[in-house]
């Protein structure tokens, strides 16, 4: 446990005080502890009459043994700038977390200077549309089978998606909450959370356990999800979705942002066609991501087309891009609809794909 600790929790755990104040802090003092431990006078000067006097009430108060001490028996770690294991990519952001609280084993990770890991964000809509859905899961999973961790924000629809797509490919993911990391919001996603730190994946967050969830926090959390990550694909949302600030986050700390096209026609395809508009990185395959950092095909996707007899090939190749009805089907490689139909029960059988709650076949995820 790092000497410093108890300081660190304490200036993350007082309301008062984010990042950039505590940087404002740290280059007057030069140190955590002397800024925690300095003379109320002092304080009283560099923070200003009502927010030094809080912070003093709060300091005689803190308990920081029994607050570490809850976070043990619940498994959560704490990080803070000095550990090993803090991102050193968010070391480069103007305001950097104080410190981190984790759920999930670390040791699955490294975030050092120089890593090997390839993180890569997934976000969008908690509304998405079928099409939106198929995007998600598709690039969610085939990036996960290329060696990607996909990160993203356990919000409902697209977030949750993209990290159920890296599980059932037997990979790691990590959700960036906008509360406590002992909170599970939104509590429908609860399998979710547990299941993401079962598969050796990561549950973390900035803010200190029982904090709960306010409307600014998820757009601080949004900054780290960008943070971490090489790029980001916005898959759907609307005009004023809070996937486009995650999109600007990535922009402005110099990472890519792709977006696959959407039809204008659906108000859930406004974020990712402004962003295009705007240059992000047009992608119709993970392909075009893939190529971009200069990694592979993921071989699963080759070896199951290689193995397909051809009708079924045909099929796999259309339900790859989208959602189809058997009529649809038909329509498109113009072939009798008995006949799709008994190829789809072949390949459905055989788990290649599956049924969607609207009727409609995908590849199964």
């Amino acid at each position: 446990m790092s000497d410093d600790l108890q300081y660190y929790l304490a200036f993350s755990f007082f309301p008062g005080i984010g990042p950039i104040k505590f940087d404002i802090l740290l280059k007057h003092f030069q140190s955590v502890k002397c800024a925690y431990e300095a003379p109320s006078a002092e304080l009283l000067q560099v923070m200003g009459q009502s927010l030094g006097e809080k912070f003093i009430r709060f300091r005689n108060e803190f308990d920081f043994e029994k607050e570490h001490q809850k976070m043990v028996s619940n498994h959560i770690h704490v990080v803070t700038r000095e550990d090993k294991k803090y991102p050193y990519v968010f070391l480069n952001l103007s305001d950097a977390p104080i410190c981190l609280y984790v759920k999930g084993d670390l040791s699955n990770f490294d975030f050092r200077e120089n890593s090997n890991d390839f993180y890569f964000a997934v976000v969008g809509t908690r509304n998405p549309t079928e099409y939106g859905k198929q995007i998600t899961t598709k690039f969610s999973r085939e990036l996960a089978e290329a060696g990607a961790i996909i990160v993203s924000g356990m919000a409902m629809g697209v977030d949750g998606l993209a990290h159920w797509a890296a599980i059932r490919a037997d990979k790691r993911t990590i959700a960036f909450l906008g509360c406590g990391v002992n909170i599970i919001y939104p509590w429908v996603n609860k399998d979710l959370y547990y299941k993401i730190i079962d598969s050796g994946g990561l549950i973390i967050s900035e803010f200190p356990p029982d904090m709960t969830t306010m409307k600014g926090h998820f757009v601080s959390r949004n900054r780290l999800i960008s943070g971490i990550s090489r790029g980001v694909l916005v898959a759907e949302g609307l005009k004023d979705s809070g996937s486009l600030i995650t999109a600007r986050y990535a922009l402005a700390q110099g990472k890519d942002v792709f977006a696959p096209p959407g039809p204008i026609t659906s108000d859930q395809s406004q974020a990712p066609n402004i962003l295009l508009k705007e240059g992000a990185k047009l992608v119709t395959s993970v392909e075009d991501i893939l190529e971009e950092y200069g990694l592979k095909e993921q071989e699963s996707i080759r070896n199951t087309l290689k193995d397909l007899p051809e009708e079924q090939k045909r099929l796999f190749q259309l339900l790859s891009q989208e959602a189809f009805t058997p009529d649809d089907i038909a329509r498109s490689i113009q072939a009798p609809v008995f006949q799709v139909l008994t190829v789809l029960s072949q390949m459905e059988l055989s788990g290649i794909i599956e049924k969607n709650a609207t009727g409609k076949y995908q590849i199964k995820i």
